[in-house]
């Protein structure tokens, strides 16, 4: 039987997979043509599960070596002929090991002979000749991937490394070369940190030059989704929970939260399937409910990069708090980092979005958590218990309860303040309330300096709760029938709307509001 795999390479016949046969054969193009290049994704995003399929597909024409530097150590990177030794000893395994096709006894005699060396090192000169003489000897072109180069990094050795490959490409009309090299990583080739220098500046350098853009999209499609989950469902028929699932349906759920992350992807299925969960739109948010508890490697390394570079920690809280339209300009350091680790996009609209719903309530969290002692998250735990009524969230009650504290707390702060922080200050009031039992995730179409459309998931309810600064009674007469519009789209018939208005004269006041056949519940605060 199969199952959903996060862990390492995902195989076909033993894991639940979306088809991603295309992608492969778009990549193999570029072999064909001799690209060299590089696959940058972030963390868990499928890169050696599609280099494993892609070898598989190259392994008639070509032959493949597939290495890893993830297993070397710093000592490896000793020197350049240190690392020709341990690139040499690589090779060797994966023929020893029978990963390589079409491999002839020549090739095993140069590869051995190689490794002939009591200090195990090889000289640069001869390194650059076994190079020539490896593809002068092959029957089928040699293809050469190496997976994990993030491992290589920091060591000005393996930009040596890089180069020497590059002038291989560059000579390959007149010496034999590798038909195509393929760099795997998170970093960029060409922004890979060298060292660090005492005065704290990064050094880079960008040693491969040779290699061609790399545009092919790696994230998983609803479609590719869709089918992964309808084998599923054929392999589990008889289950009652499973046997009412739609397929289409759930796929775009979970593309809703995911944006096709392959982890994530992944891990909501595994959840729903381990957990014994229904296949559908309750069993989802349960599921979501638990990924966002747990640790697991790829949410530690999103913390340890916000620690890391400060920068681009202050984008996101620009971007979450604070409503900000930031132009995504890949020249900018932290946003280029930020785009390689997986962690935003560019909008149509070329703006920067945090990747997906996950990511975005993961931030969320952690930025309201550096708050966690403030006034209203106190207020909110000791609230918490009269809003809760039969499984349910009591909105009505709720949200003229944060008003209260809010106005008590900071009442008297000026608009500036309300504007930079009324989101962040009913999140830090809301978070108590739900914590454990439900979680949140903030609309990124609705975002902006205005307007924050939050929709909380609490025991397989939703409320859609619309955050605005108020601009007057026109304005505020849009934003209800923005609501109205919004909550058809979550086939929702009420909807909640808290106004942050600045007048030194306003009340406080709730109105029920009717627009169609929707009922909008508001509070000015």
């Amino acid at each position: 039987m199969k199952r959903f795999n996060v862990t390492g390479t995902c195989f076909p016949k033993d894991h639940y997979m979306v088809d991603i046969s295309e992608r492969v054969e778009q990549i193999a193009k570029m072999v064909e043509r001799g690209d060299y290049f590089c696959i940058n994704a972030g963390r868990q995003y499928g890169k050696t599960t599609t280099l494993s399929l892609l070898k598989k597909r190259l392994d008639p024409r070509y032959c493949v070596f597939s290495l890893s530097f993830e297993s070397l150590s710093d000592g490896a990177f000793e020197s350049i002929e240190r690392l020709a030794y341990m690139f040499v000893w690589l090779l060797n395994q994966e023929i020893k090991y029978k990963s390589v096709s079409h491999i002839t006894d020549e090739i095993k005699e140069t590869i051995q002979k190689a490794l002939v060396s009591e200090s195990k090192i090889i000289a640069e000169d001869e390194f650059y000749d076994f190079i020539t003489l490896l593809n002068a000897i092959t029957e089928r072109p040699i293809v050469l991937i190496i997976d994990e180069v993030d491992q290589a990094g920091n060591f000005p050795v393996f930009i040596k490394f890089l180069g020497l490959l590059r002038e291989k490409f560059l000579r390959r009309g007149d010496r034999p070369t590798f038909r195509s090299v393929i760099l795997a990583g998170v970093y960029d080739i060409k922004n890979l940190k060298l060292k660090m220098r005492p005065d704290g500046e990064h050094q880079y350098n960008n040693p491969w030059n040779i290699a061609v853009r790399f545009d092919i999209d790696l994230s998983l499609h609803a479609d590719g989704i869709d089918g992964m989950i309808a084998e599923y469902k054929r392999d589990h028929a008889g289950d009652p929970q499973i046997d009412c699932m739609e397929p289409h349906e759930m796929a775009e759920r979970i593309y809703s939260y995911t944006s096709g992350y392959p982890f994530l992807v992944s891990r909501l299925c595994q959840i729903l399937d381990e957990k014994s969960l229904e296949w559908n739109k309750e069993g989802l948010l349960q599921a979501v409910k638990s990924l966002l508890h747990e640790r697991n490697t790829l949410f530690d390394d999103i913390v340890k990069k916000l620690y890391e570079f400060p920068e681009m920690k202050q984008m996101f809280k620009d971007i979450l708090l604070n409503g900000r339209k930031i132009a995504f300009n890949p020249l900018e350091h932290h946003i280029q980092l930020a785009s390689l680790f997986g962690f935003i996009v560019e909008s149509k609209s070329r703006i920067v979005n945090i990747s997906n719903r996950i990511f975005e309530t993961i931030l969320y969290d952690l930025f309201v958590a550096e708050d966690e002692l403030d006034d209203l998250s106190k207020e909110g735990s000791i609230d918490k218990n009269q809003f809760i009524k039969d499984g349910q969230i009591d909105m009505k009650r709720l949200i003229p309860r944060f008003a209260v504290h809010f106005n008590d707390i900071y009442g008297k702060k000026d608009g500036a303040f309300v504007e930079k922080m009324g989101r962040k200050l009913f999140l830090l009031y809301l978070k108590p309330i739900i914590n454990g039992v439900g979680n949140y995730y903030v609309e990124a179409e609705t975002r902006d300096e205005t307007r924050t459309d939050v929709v909380i998931d609490y025991l397989g309810h939703q409320y859609v709760i619309e955050l605005k600064i108020w601009r007057g009674d026109a304005y505020n007469a849009r934003g209800e029938a923005q609501v109205a519009g919004y909550l058809d789209y979550f086939h929702a018939q009420t909807g909640y709307l808290v106004s942050f208005c600045f007048n030194k004269t306003k009340s406080l006041e709730t109105k029920t509001i009717r627009i169609g056949d929707k009922t909008i519940f508001e509070a000015i605060v």
